[in-house]
């Protein structure tokens, strides 16, 4: 591919602990150009894809900074310039308005939404709905249809997978002299991602209760993949505070279905997710969106946290 410049200089990457993605990232930070497949993702999980079925022929920079919420981002004048040096673009439209705002408007050859390789479903207060977004018809999806629409499909095993195959083959078509080392890279991720499936459905069987708490509405398509039930304390804001009778009929609803926990996660506030859990004397824990990856998650990887989640759940749930 053509030499390009990095979307984040190499000292900014270096500071910011931009390491942990992958050696294929670091490698490029450190001589500030590449001639790889010059991929840019939005955020974390995206990211991940990229650089699992990129391996050593891609470099991956993701807009989204360790430790930053992923749905307040905006996209700077600097790295809006820089987009159109990327041979390719992955993200998850409906998630981070500013990053579909700067994707449609890029030259970008190859755009990659994740939201088409697989089925998005309407979870209530899953979805994330953005006043004043564009709509598109893209794939068939009307605005309509896009509002409401819970974006959060990487929390899904069996989604992810999807969404990993569809990436392989824009990857195979975008860089054809590598494409077998795609196609192999995209199979393996698929076959862990299976793994990592069976471990929750054998992890979350006969569970006492089937309900659990949590601060955002992240986890739908966990919960209804694995015959579970979420209950978000703040909807769709991680960040709002639930009102009074809100947290009266979780508390009600954690006496009838034996709810022990409540779960906030890494990237907010555990504010709201403690006091609901000293009022209605339950337990608090940690349930991982994985929208980023900081030195407080419990792994350095999607497979890792997602392993902890599954442990955590097994605990609140009673699970064996």
């Amino acid at each position: 591919m053509n030499v390009r410049r990095r979307l984040i200089p190499a000292a900014a990457a270096a500071s910011l602990g931009l390491g942990a993605l992958t050696a294929c990232s670091s490698d490029s930070a450190a001589t500030g150009n590449t001639d790889k497949f010059d991929v840019v993702a939005s955020f974390y999980p995206m990211a991940f894809l990229a650089e699992q079925i990129g391996g050593t022929h891609a470099n991956v920079t993701s807009l989204t900074e360790p430790g930053q919420e992923p749905h307040d981002l905006e996209i700077s004048t600097q790295q809006r310039a820089q987009l159109e040096e990327a041979d390719a673009a992955l993200y998850l439209k409906g998630l981070q308005p500013a990053v579909d705002k700067a994707f449609d408007q890029t030259g970008i050859e190859t755009k990659i939404d994740a939201a088409t390789l697989t089925h998005l479903e309407d979870h209530g207060t899953g979805g994330h709905s953005h006043e004043g977004e564009e709509g598109h018809s893209e794939e068939g999806h009307s605005e309509e249809d896009e509002h409401g629409r819970d974006p959060h499909v990487w929390l899904d095993p069996v989604k992810y997978a999807e969404i990993a195959q569809g990436v392989g083959k824009a990857f195979e078509k975008a860089d054809p002299d590598h494409a077998a080392d795609y196609k192999k890279n995209t199979e393996a991720l698929v076959t862990k991602l299976k793994g990592l499936d069976g471990d929750f459905e054998n992890g979350l069987k006969n569970p006492r209760s089937k309900v659990f708490f949590t601060n955002h509405a992240a986890f739908g398509y966990l919960a209804e993949r694995y015959g579970l039930t979420q209950e978000a304390i703040s909807g769709v804001d991680p960040g709002s505070e639930p009102s009074g009778a809100r947290v009266r009929e979780l508390q009600q609803e954690a006496k009838a279905d034996g709810v022990t926990t409540v779960f906030y996660e890494t990237l907010v506030s555990d504010k709201t997710a403690k006091t609901l859990a000293r009022d209605a004397n339950l337990k608090t824990d940690v349930l991982d969106p994985l929208e980023g990856i900081t030195d407080r998650s419990r792994g350095d990887d999607y497979f890792q946290v997602m392993e902890a989640n599954l442990k955590a759940l097994q605990t609140a749930l009673g699970a064996k």
